[in-house]
């Protein structure tokens, strides 16, 4: 998988109480892939990961605060789990309005657990078919997608997973499909131009 997404810019939107592996792993895969990832938060402030919800992980420092970057930054996004890393993200406009510019835009997002909270207040799983932790399912449904128990589900570029122990099957999705979705944007934004 090494140089597949060679050139990619790939956005991670995390904050406090991220759980550590969904963020690690999946950055590690699109890093060794060839893309350059950028932590983004709520502000540039260290955010404190969590493994299991309840147990202190590591911390990170962010490369930038979501007011300071622009969907057009980026080819592709990941956005990790955690239950209060989703509860909070979803809180915030900034966050919200830049997944939703991801999505008009037509780039490939990866979302894992808890993540869709976020696509479910940006109103973005309305006619989709999604996977996510199993507390999140009837908020889908209610939000007009349909959920589903899968390892991994692909819809029109949206990769998601249930937990981290579906993180292998995540990450070599979201390589492949970061590689054909933002090499296909680039390529039709081209055409526009030309």
């Amino acid at each position: 998988m090494a140089g597949a997404l060679d050139g990619l810019r790939v956005a991670i939107i995390a904050t406090n109480g991220v759980e550590q592996a969904e963020l690690e792993q999946p950055r590690a895969a699109v890093d060794e892939a060839g893309a350059r990832s950028t932590l983004v938060s709520l502000s540039t402030d260290a955010i404190q990961a969590m493994n299991s919800d309840i147990n202190k992980g590591d911390t990170f420092t962010p490369d930038a605060a979501i007011s300071d970057v622009s969907a057009d930054d980026f080819d592709a996004l990941v956005l990790p789990g955690g239950t209060i890393n989703a509860d909070q993200l979803r809180q915030s406009g900034d966050v919200v309005s830049f997944v939703q510019a991801i999505f008009a835009a037509g780039k490939p997002v990866g979302a894992i657990c808890h993540a869709p909270w976020t696509l479910v207040e940006a109103d973005l799983v309305r006619g989709r078919t999604l996977t996510s932790y199993p507390s999140l399912r009837t908020d889908i449904r209610n939000a007009g997608g349909e959920a589903v128990d899968e390892e991994v589900v692909v819809d029109r570029g949206l990769v998601t997973s249930r937990n981290p122990n579906d993180l292998d099957a995540f990450c070599a999705k979201i390589v492949e499909e970061f590689g054909e979705g933002a090499h296909s944007v680039r390529h039709a934004g081209a055409t526009a131009q030309a």
